[in-house]
């Protein structure tokens, strides 16, 4: 079995490059962590924007098609016969 020495120039240039890349991969992984909390954050405050937007919209067709049945008609009344 071979011992690895520290001082042996190649190990170490390897474990600092492996150290570095721990680094870079633990700070992607917050990243996207933060990255999907952000995400997620964001669609549910879209989605309920929709929601609200959609609720509105029907409520106004609603309030229009509830006025509609009582609105006089306009336009010209046809004559009526009077004996």
């Amino acid at each position: 079995m071979l011992l690895l020495t520290p001082l042996c120039p190649l190990t170490a240039a390897r474990l600092l490059g492996l150290k570095a890349t721990v680094l870079v991969l633990i700070t992607l992984l917050i990243k996207a962590r933060i990255q999907i909390k952000f995400a997620s954050a964001l669609g549910l405050f879209l989605l309920a924007l929709q929601t609200l937007l959609f609720l509105a919209a029907a409520g106004a067709l609603g309030l229009v098609g509830f006025g509609a049945l009582f609105a006089k008609p306009y336009g010209i009344a046809a004559p009526t016969a009077s004996y």
